[in-house]
């Protein structure tokens, strides 16, 4: 079941305080560290979340990442991209973060996990071992201004083209994600990204 939440506009619900839990190249725990450690420098590697939400339609929902952020503000990126934090399992993680960011709940499918890492200058880096999942929210997005600028719906070969000519303008885990879907995962994408039947 799809519905949005009572989520009140605005919270806060980020701290560079906050602890993540760090792993090996295996997703073994390792311990933990606060969130603004874990992105100084190259980073430090930590488990992370992606999620790619889609409407009754077929399009998928993106964000543009708040300006306040201190990696990628203003990218776009993908519905909603975020840490458990200590203790959280990663269905716990996604719920949260899925209402305080969006105002949605959603059943999610895992579809696979990688590794990355990606520089912003000297403000910091991503290193992340991020699950990747897809879902659908069939109700209206109500985005925390904290956390996102905007959202949209887009079709996907409208992506792909907005990708091809535009890249620059979405953050590098996305690009990476959204390549694997559209290719080993391809027959899973599909299920999502075509129009419900009415």
């Amino acid at each position: 079941m799809n519905h949005q939440t009572d989520m009140p506009a605005g919270r806060i619900v980020s701290s560079d305080s906050e602890e993540l839990i760090l792993v090996d190249a295996d997703d073994r725990e390792t311990g933990h560290l606060d969130k603004g450690r874990c992105h100084d420098g190259e980073g430090v590697l930590h488990r992370a979340f992606s999620v790619f939400l889609f409407n009754a339609r077929g399009e998928l929902l993106l964000q543009q990442r708040a300006a306040g952020k201190r990696l990628w503000p203003l990218y776009w990126s993908n519905s909603c991209c975020s840490h458990p934090r200590r203790g959280e399992d990663m269905d716990e993680a996604t719920t949260r973060r899925l209402e305080q960011e969006l105002g949605l709940r959603a059943s999610v499918e895992f579809v696979y996990k990688f590794t990355y890492q990606a520089q912003f200058g000297e403000a910091g880096a991503e290193h992340e071992l991020c699950w990747v999942y897809l879902g659908r929210a069939d109700g209206e997005p109500a985005p925390n201004p904290t956390e996102i600028a905007a959202v949209r719906f887009i079709a996907a070969d409208e992506l792909d083209r907005e990708l091809a000519t535009h890249g620059e303008r979405f953050t590098p885990w996305f690009k990476l994600e959204w390549r694997r879907l559209r290719g080993e995962h391809a027959a899973r994408l599909a299920r999502y990204a075509a129009p419900q039947p009415t």
